[in-house]
């Protein structure tokens, strides 16, 4: 379904009046408004394609009704966020789960929503019907020659339907592992593994780059090929200028430090961008900024000083993009508040004082620091993100036009209340 402009507009003139008067008041005390604003508007957040239906457990899975169930739909669904949040403009695909019947019109499709195609995601985690040789024990690192050729020729094809799309990035994550001690020789996975990738990584067109995916534990559990961000900086570091470490917040041990992590990979030139999404224990897919808003804020404040730094585009010269798919929220409304989550947090980070804190962590003035941070997140910064959203022709407050609209009841009259999105 299409959203029409003039609901929109409707909806911000009911809540203006407010509005104006907060974001005045938040204005007011920030000497780059609109240098900020102009940051905002550019942000995008990829969002994944697998993001659109309710996901699930080992134990389950509920769908809610009126999930897509191709494609087209999918990228109607995004077009939706996208048409109310205007932060929501391109759409990360999963291969075999995506694979467009007709280019031509995904691309029309995607012109006419507004949308991008950011980067394909491989999948040799799963063995797909019709499959000749399983990756049970492994894709990329398996003893079998014949299975890592079969894996390689995957990420390739799917690089094609990226080129197809006119994307330009690759995202491997391998589930490649062992689950027992002894099952794998450590070095000899390693080698397999690059030597593989390396196959991949010729594959690439010039203007392409490949993201190396990292998680510390599942499906294995004793040890992950490429378990922590470590072992993915030594495969890019020896594929090439174009390989990237990709960051997934939920794919850490607990209390790891993301913010230290990020800020090395950027100070190297290998931090590819993130998949966001946020954990109580592990790889929870649990909505951005629901359990850790403050460790969210404080990457964004690395992300922020080591991208001007290096003198990047915020908007362009890393990959943002949300992986999350849970088993008891709407979709599209948990996507609409991991968005919000993820604007609110890099505003934030926009507003430090930076030549403070530099005079605060050069003296070692540890209270200091801590107060500049601490203060900057505690300020209240969604009139500045509704602002954004009003300039570009979004809504200002997308998840209660989503409800007062009544878009998922639309969607199941649409399409159906057994609905199950593809690929989950």
């Amino acid at each position: 379904m299409r959203i029409e402009k003039s609901k929109i507009d409707k909806h911000n003139q009911s809540l203006l009046e407010g509005h104006k008067r907060k974001f005045e008041f938040t204005a007011s005390g920030i000497s780059k408004a609109d240098e900020v604003l102009k940051k905002l508007i550019d942000f995008q957040v990829a969002i994944p394609s697998w993001a659109l239906g309710t996901g699930g457990t080992r134990f389950g899975r509920f769908s809610g009704g009126g999930e897509p169930g191709n494609l087209e739909e999918k990228m109607e669904d995004i077009g939706l966020l996208h048409a109310l949040n205007r932060s929501s403009g391109a759409i990360s695909l999963h291969i075999p789960w995506d694979i467009p019947e007709d280019y031509a019109s995904i691309r029309m499709l995607g012109a006419e929503l507004g949308l991008k195609f950011d980067a394909m995601n491989s999948n040799t985690f799963q063995d797909q019907k019709g499959q000749e040789l399983s990756y049970k024990f492994g894709s990329l690192q398996h003893v079998n020659k014949a299975v890592r050729k079969q894996a390689i020729e995957h990420n390739i094809d799917v690089i094609k339907h990226g080129v197809e799309l006119g994307s330009a990035s690759l995202t491997v994550w391998l589930s490649d592992g062992s689950c027992f001690p002894g099952q794998l020789n450590f070095r000899k996975a390693f080698r397999n593994t690059l030597e593989s990738l390396e196959e991949i990584y010729a594959a690439l067109p010039h203007n392409w780059k490949m993201f190396v995916e990292y998680k510390a534990f599942e499906p294995n559990f004793y040890s992950m090929t490429v378990g922590d961000w470590g072992q993915s900086y030594l495969y890019v570091s020896k594929l090439g200028p174009k390989a990237y470490t990709l960051v997934d917040l939920g794919h850490h041990l607990p209390n790891a430090n993301i913010e230290q992590i990020v800020s090395l990979l950027l100070m190297e030139g290998k931090l590819a961008g993130f998949h966001f999404n946020d954990s109580k224990y592990g790889d929870d897919d649990l909505t951005v900024g629901s359990i850790k808003p403050y460790q969210l804020f404080l990457i964004f404040n690395e992300l922020v000083e080591g991208m001007d730094a290096k003198g990047l585009d915020h908007s362009k010269d890393l990959a943002w993009m949300i992986d999350a798919s849970h088993n008891v929220k709407d979709p599209l409304e948990d996507l609409l508040q991991s968005v919000e989550a993820i604007m609110i947090s890099y505003t934030q980070a926009l507003l430090i004082d930076r030549n403070k804190l530099n005079a605060a962590q050069d003296a070692n003035d540890v209270v200091a620091a801590q107060e500049i941070l601490q203060n900057v997140f505690r300020t209240d910064v969604r009139s500045l993100v509704a602002e954004a959203r009003l300039r570009s022709g979004g809504a200002l407050e997308p998840l209660q036009f989503y409800r007062e609209n009544k878009i998922r009841q639309q969607l199941i009259k649409e399409r159906g209340v057994k609905t199950l999105a593809t690929g989950l």
